[in-house]
């Protein structure tokens, strides 16, 4: 089978821009009302929901790979890494890692991309990882770099990169084209199109021994960032991470040949949701600063751990909204006592309802 990088015009990718524009527009369009939204929240919210966002995008990147990672212990280390109060936990290595490549990510998206920076976060990403024989650096081994499932008796191919021996000099090539399209450059390209193209090279290429997927979306957060001049709070691998089979199916499909106008529009839709995600966030960040303002001084002790824990789990809420079981779980009340407060907090206008009797259940009464 010839891949990609086999081709004769590599890596002159073609792709139909017409029908990006309109994602471009929209992408842009976004961009300007997460600003506007962004700037009505108060200082310590902005900080808590920059923590959040980080610690969830660390990860997710490492659930799409299939390392789960504590995500309490994620949190602290980036609270760490940007100089804020953190609790005293050992925080594991793998945590660690991915932590400092997340925040030097976020503090200097701006620099151009040098195989410098690209060594620090594989040195950072792979911090723990014994078995390894080529971190911080580029591969070497001599055996194919190949993506494969199934059995070992009769593995599936779904690509197979570049040789290790060329790897300096493909990525020679890809840090120029990064460098000579982003904002300010000899040739610029859009966000999408920069984006989606930027990812999609950097893994055919993949360079190193492990983490490529990782590093491949940290560059494409790079790359949002850049196009936006600030750091991007944009929920990326969230949102792949929720239909990442579509995600490897469409970088599998795309993986052949130089024309890649389907893989670019998926990764664009994919943005755009991350987009809608982030501000859905934002929002209801907003939304809780109004109803806090709302009922100051108004809710018993029970009320206010229960309203607090139904923030804490963001915009979706609880996975089959609150009922009156779990409000006493979480209380320790008794049911008659859960009833009351429950009712109480629908009369204040702190809580919404539907359903009825053993079938009602309760959400936060705010707008997004």
């Amino acid at each position: 089978m010839t891949w990609n990088w086999q081709q004769k015009d590599w890596p002159d990718f073609r792709y139909n821009s017409s029908l990006l524009r309109e994602l471009e527009d929209a992408f842009l369009k976004k961009s300007g009302v997460f600003l506007g939204a962004y700037t009505h929240i108060a200082d310590d919210d902005k900080s808590s929901l920059i923590i959040d966002l980080i610690s969830d995008e660390a990860v997710k990147t490492s659930e799409i790979e299939g390392e789960y990672l504590n995500r309490e212990s994620v949190q602290s280390s980036i609270r760490q890494n940007f100089g804020l109060a953190a609790d005293n936990r050992k925080i594991p290595l793998a945590e660690q890692g991915i932590s400092e490549m997340m925040v030097d990510l976020y503090q200097n998206y701006n620099l151009p991309l040098t195989h410098e920076i690209l060594f620090r976060w594989h040195t950072m990403l792979t911090r723990g990882k014994l078995d390894l024989k080529d971190a911080g650096c580029y591969r070497t081994h001599q055996e194919p770099m190949q993506v494969v499932s199934g059995y070992i008796h009769a593995p599936k191919v779904h690509f197979e990169a570049p040789p290790s021996k060329v790897i300096f000099h493909e990525m020679e090539k890809f840090i120029g084209w990064f460098n000579k399209t982003a904002p300010g450059g000899k040739e610029p390209l859009p966000a999408l199109t920069r984006v989606g193209m930027a990812h999609l090279y950097f893994v055919c290429i993949h360079p190193f021994e492990d983490g490529n997927g990782r590093i491949g979306r940290a560059i494409a957060e790079k790359v949002l960032s850049q196009s936006l001049q600030q750091p991007t709070l944009i929920a990326l691998s969230h949102t792949i991470e929720k239909n990442k089979k579509a995600y490897y199916d469409a970088l599998e499909s795309n993986n052949k040949d130089m024309e890649i106008t389907p893989w670019l529009l998926l990764f664009a839709e994919t943005v755009l949701k991350a987009q809608e995600y982030t501000q859905d966030k934002v929002l209801f960040l907003i939304e809780k600063t109004k109803l806090y303002d709302k009922l100051r001084n108004q809710l018993n002790p029970r009320q206010e751990k229960v309203i607090a824990r139904l923030f804490r789990e963001g915009p979706d809420g609880f996975k089959g909204g609150l009922n009156t079981e779990k409000y006493i779980r979480m209380t320790g009340t008794s049911r008659a006592t859960a009833t009351r407060d429950l009712q109480d907090l629908v009369h204040k206008g702190a809580l919404g309802s539907t359903g009825e009797r053993k079938g009602t259940r309760y959400h936060l009464n705010i707008r997004l």
